[in-house]
């Protein structure tokens, strides 16, 4: 088996699976209980979160920055880039101790909290300042260099072993010892070099970038937290939901049991029912089990201190959502975008760096200067200077400068094909979750009128068996179609909510939408 996903920041997913390790990985998911159409709709969100925080993982490889070298500067979290053994954006910094009472938690603090303690967006935010240091240095060679030095000199020469000889009788081939007291300031100064002014143009066009970088981790942060939190709602809702069912099974299977007792129904009834309640009640084990491994999942996003325990104050939010245009959606994506006002800037950054390796072809004009006092002692000091211009014309440097245009050409070439790339990546997103969007509304109000008439079929299945007209075959089953309802509703409402997530992502403004389409007034 082949699952490939598309997510957010133009990341391609492909999974692959024998048949032996998709069998065990449903058997992992289904724990003792049989393998019905239930339990594999219940399996379907786990997998989509699963693939998204993989997508998101991989959202942070996008490297801004260039050097002459075609290394990356400073600009996106170092971690992110490389292969590290846990996604930064799934950890997070943990903020003080856990309390022995009980966290009310709303969505909009769990947002809160994900993007104060998220360690993907705590790297980033080092990152940003690396890249304003790479700025300041590369700014470094254009601004005066001004030191002081102050010596105490005591020297004696040997003109022989200097070979010096001076032809004068009775001239002493040793002079000295004799001292000299020196204090000076140093001033050098580029008056004109084109390749420091352009590097430092482009490492100023890479802090940019890592401040746009920053602001897109902020996004996936919001999408991160945003998408475990509705999947500790899901899970929530189903715990409910097993409850009912396994009351339901009770409810029936002691009825069964009186009227086996009474001898009007036959043990085959009675241990039916039985069957379908130990079902339940397993159904309800797996459930309870997931809502608290999702609440563990959710707290190590958010940063919430280990132990901390917690309840959800908000169940899954329905409110349709009107959507723009195709045309609008997009317009807004390439203005909004962080990832694409990085990509923009790391182009710029580029086209700056191949100008500053052209530059080394150029010559180059410096400053340089002191101004002292020197004397035999401190008290009998008399100032002098120096003032000295300098011109740097390259000549023949080995090629050096050759290879550093091919490497800054090849570089700006690549980051401007990424940019074309992630130009076309966004309009597939924007398109998709659109798309989505709308199916997905429409799931929710099918789904929710499927509970209803499973709920209706269900009433009327026990009226029938309590009448004696049916055997409690009908209940059970009827039982099963309830379950499968309230399971695809609430995977609906899930996916429908995500789809906002997703929307709001593609469109380059989930902090604020979430805050607008999910959280409560």
């Amino acid at each position: 088996m082949v699952c490939i996903c598309k997510v957010a920041n133009r990341i391609k997913i492909t999974c692959r699976f024998t048949d032996v390790q998709l069998l065990s990985t449903w058997k992992k998911l289904n724990v003792t209980t049989p393998f019905s159409k239930a339990h594999r709709k219940k399996t379907v969100p786990c997998l989509v979160a699963m693939i998204i925080l993989a997508a998101v993982a991989a959202m942070g490889q996008n490297t801004i920055g260039y050097s002459e070298n075609t290394s990356p500067t400073p600009g996106l979290p170092s971690g992110i880039g490389q292969s590290t053994p846990q996604n930064p954006f799934t950890g997070s910094v943990p903020q003080g101790k856990a309390t022995p009472q009980v966290l009310s938690l709303s969505f909009k603090d769990a947002i809160d909290l994900a993007l104060k303690n998220n360690l993907g967006l705590l790297l980033q935010g080092d990152n940003t300042l690396s890249a304003r240091g790479q700025k300041w240095k590369e700014l470094s060679a254009l601004l005066p260099d001004l030191t002081t030095k102050t010596s105490e000199n005591v020297n004696q020469i040997n003109l022989a072993a200097e070979g010096i000889r001076i032809p004068i009788p009775g001239f002493p081939n040793i002079i000295g010892p004799y001292s000299f007291f020196d204090t000076r300031a140093y001033l050098t100064q580029s008056l004109f070099d084109l390749h420091s002014i352009q590097r430092e143009h482009g490492a100023a066009a890479n802090e940019s970038a890592a401040h746009y970088s920053y602001k897109d981790a902020r996004d996936i942060v919001v999408l991160a937290a945003g998408n475990m939190y509705l999947q500790c709602i899901s899970a929530a809702a189903r715990v409910e939901s097993s409850q009912a069912q396994v009351q339901t099974a009770q409810t029936l299977y002691d009825k069964t049991a009186d009227q086996q007792t009474a001898g009007v129904s036959p043990a085959i009834d009675t241990l039916r029912a039985h069957v379908e309640l130990q079902t339940r009640q397993q159904q309800l084990i797996v459930a309870r089990n997931d809502y608290a491994k999702q609440k563990l999942a959710l707290g190590r996003v958010i940063g919430l201190p280990s132990g901390q325990e917690f309840t959800l104050t908000e169940q899954a939010p329905y409110e349709p959502l009107v959507a723009l245009s195709v045309e609008q959606s997009l317009q807004r994506a390439y203005a909004s975008r962080s990832d694409y006002q990085a990509a923009l800037q790391q182009v710029r950054a580029a086209e700056y760096f191949r100008k500053a390796a052209s530059s080394e072809y150029l010559p180059s004009l410096d400053l340089a200067a002191n101004y002292g006092a020197i004397g035999l002692r401190p008290d009998s000091l008399h100032g002098t200077f120096e003032v000295s211009g300098s011109l740097t014309i390259p000549i023949f440097q080995g090629g050096k400068v050759r290879a550093d245009v091919l490497q800054a050409e090849a570089t700006q070439r690549q980051y401007r094909s990424q940019l074309e790339n992630l130009r076309g990546q966004i309009d597939y997103e924007v398109r998709t979750a659109l798309l989505d969007l709308a199916a997905a509304a429409d799931q929710v109000e099918v789904a929710r009128s499927s509970v209803d008439l499973a709920n209706q079929t269900l009433i009327q299945a026990r009226d029938r068996f309590a009448a004696g007209v049916t055997d409690n075959l009908e209940v059970v089953q009827a039982q099963e179609s309830v379950a499968s309802a309230n399971e695809t509703y609430i995977s609906s409402l899930y996916a429908h909510n995500l789809a906002k997530l997703s929307l709001v992502r593609a469109m380059g403004y989930a902090e604020e939408g979430v805050r607008q389409y999910l959280m409560k007034k």
